[in-house]
């Protein structure tokens, strides 16, 4: 190809030369052997294009050119085959970012206009970054590959989070729980100043939500915590016991940090592998309770048992590992007895009483509707109080126990207030009995004398 056109410069030079003068015989055979050099040349483009399958581009399509020069408003590509390209503008600091590129560099680019009025190609970086940020999004997504992610701002919903400069957002129901932020009371402004401590902290992350159209971008962290989290908790079974410290008190509970029990392991990566576990409030002790914030608090140290396992989540029970107070109820407390309780709260379907610190009792809406009729449990007892109760069943094993309020008439059993009341009957009918019999003989005494 290259002696082709340098048999046909030569050739155009002469034929200049000769331009002044008629046309000779020479200038005639200048002129067929320069048809001749360009059918050749036409012949050796259409095999070259034949063979390269080159494919002219159009506006939009996205190429790729090499750097070759760095200007102040101008950055200069070579795009192979075609020309020069140039980048102009703002699109240098939105689409390559400040001082991170140098020539031979290769970039992608949108080709906005195929010859501008300088004769350059004028391209777009930042629209083909943008789209090529989201293609590998997207298959980031599909492929639930890891990622690192820095985190931007935080509000009292999440993080505002950036993946290939895009921007996204991470809900706090997404972080891992070495960053979920564990407020006793649940303020949203002490969770948003926990949440203030992470940003421009880089964190591991899955795509959970991609969607290009809407610009919609999700991220979890607790996702790609999982993958670890599982191969940590394949070591666990149900029984074992850990040891560690309240990490969080919700009205439903409180979570426990803790390390895997110790087998071979080093201590160090015992440490390391750290798993978090929730206590529900029915198993932080055997009383009841109505605010788990009451006997827990963060960063108590507690031992518990592990009761059960669903994937990645650990039940745990620390009062598994007390002495059941019920075991030994019917020592204390037997059915008929009189004994003293004070009301710890009043629900619909009737009162929840506490004998002593451990063992409590119902005393149900229709036994005490029973004794007081037309009137509610409210009108009867009052929260806080203490009564006397009388016991109408046990159950250990349950942990339940029936009671009265104890009353005058509680006091008897229905079949004691029944035969009570057929002895009352008696009486009164003997009192009102007369003594004929006693009277006639008198009478008869009387007539005698």
């Amino acid at each position: 190809m290259t002696n082709i056109l340098d048999r046909l410069a030569t050739e155009v030079d002469k034929l200049k030369a000769s331009k002044s003068t008629k046309d000779t015989a020479e200038s005639v055979k200048i002129k067929a052997n320069l048809a001749e050099n360009e059918a050749e040349i036409a012949s050796a483009m259409g095999q070259l294009l034949a063979t390269q399958d080159l494919k002219f581009p159009k506006v939009s399509d996205v190429v790729e050119g090499t750097i070759i020069e760095i200007g102040s408003n101008a950055v200069y590509l070579d795009i192979e085959t075609f020309g020069t390209g140039i980048v102009l503008g703002r699109e240098i600091k939105d689409g390559m970012g400040s001082g991170k590129l140098k020539v031979g560099d290769k970039v992608s680019a949108t080709i906005m206009d195929l010859e501008n009025e300088d004769g350059y190609i004028e391209l777009s970086v930042r629209e083909a970054s943008y789209e090529k940020a989201w293609e590998d999004i997207e298959s980031k997504r599909d492929t639930q590959e890891k990622i690192i992610t820095k985190v931007l701002s935080a509000n009292k919903g999440g993080l505002l989070v950036e993946v290939n400069g895009i921007s996204g957002f991470l809900p706090v129901s997404q972080l891992s729980s070495k960053n979920y932020p564990r407020v006793d009371d649940g303020d949203k402004n002490k969770i948003l100043t926990l949440l203030k401590k992470l940003v421009s902290q880089e964190l591991d992350v899955r795509i959970l939500d991609a969607d290009r159209e809407s610009e919609k971008l999700i991220v979890s962290e607790k996702a790609a915590q999982s993958e670890k989290d599982q191969e940590t908790i394949s070591n666990l079974k149900v029984g074992d016991i850990v040891s560690g410290e309240i990490s969080g008190v919700v009205d439903f509970g409180a979570f426990v940090k803790f390390s895997q029990p110790k087998t071979n392991k080093t201590e160090a990566s015992a440490t390391e592998d750290q798993l978090e576990g929730l206590v529900h409030i029915s198993e932080l002790a055997w009383q009841l309770i109505e605010n788990p914030r009451d006997i827990a608090k963060v960063g108590d140290k507690v031992s518990a048992k592990i009761i059960g396992i669903d994937n990645d989540k650990i039940s745990l029970s620390i009062r598994a590992l007390q002495k059941d107070p019920w075991a030994a109820v019917t020592e204390k407390y037997n059915v008929g007895d009189i004994v003293s309780g004070t009301v710890n709260r009043i629900n619909p379907f009737g009162a929840f009483v506490y004998l002593d610190k451990d063992i409590h009792g119902l005393a149900h809406v229709s036994e005490m509707t029973e004794l007081f009729p037309g009137k509610s449990l409210n009108d009867v007892i009052k929260v806080g109080e203490k009564y006397d109760w009388k016991i109408l069943s046990v159950e250990p094993k349950e942990h339940r126990m029936g009671l009265v309020l104890a009353t005058k008439k509680a006091k008897n059993t229905k079949k004691d207030e029944e035969t009570e009341g057929k002895e009352e009957i008696v009486k009164e009918k003997k009192e009102k009995v007369v003594k004929p019999k006693k009277t006639k003989v008198a009478k008869e005494e009387k007539i005698e004398e």
